[in-house]
């Protein structure tokens, strides 16, 4: 078993990675949706895409629904697996569109500093998307750091 500390192999991405798909795609079936998996590896997580031409995954692309879908399949590997799972999910292009909100609240956020506050303060949110701001963030030449604990911690965004 690995700790949370220890990076996982390849080998066992690779395996959390079919485990998730395996899951997914059992909930797609169950309802009726149809879903092309990809799956990935890439910085240290598993990636998992579901795409399809069919309107039908469309309710699944929504943010909350994101978020509780691979929240629901990261149980479903740690109970197959026995370890912690930081299994990335996108449906239908979901990432990239949050990619583009998250930069919207960086660009909002930039503004603000450059209207002359020292400092702008982002929503709390996942640690996933508060990598992506900090890496939009340094994109615009910026500096940001992570702040508060649990579900309250969010990012504050200065001049650098």
């Amino acid at each position: 078993m690995t700790t949370q500390a220890e990076a996982p192999t390849q080998e066992q991405l690779e395996r959390e990675g079919d485990v998730a798909a395996d899951y997914i795609e059992g909930l797609l079936d169950l309802a009726d949706i149809d879903g092309d998996l990809e799956l990935d590896v890439r910085q240290g997580r598993a990636y998992v895409s579901v795409e399809s031409d069919d309107e039908s995954l469309k309710p699944l692309a929504q943010p909350d629904a994101v978020q509780a879908l691979q929240e629901l399949t990261r149980l479903a590997v740690q109970r197959e697996t026995g370890e912690f799972s930081r299994l990335i999910l996108d449906v239908g292009g979901s990432r990239d569109a949050r990619r583009e909100q998250l930069a919207v609240l960086v660009d909002q956020a930039i503004a603000r500093l450059e209207d002359g506050a020292s400092q702008a303060s982002l929503p709390a949110m996942s640690s996933y998307e508060r990598k992506i701001i900090h890496d939009i963030v340094a994109e615009r030449g910026y500096v940001s750091e992570s702040y508060g604990e649990r579900d309250d911690r969010h990012t504050v965004v200065r001049k650098a």
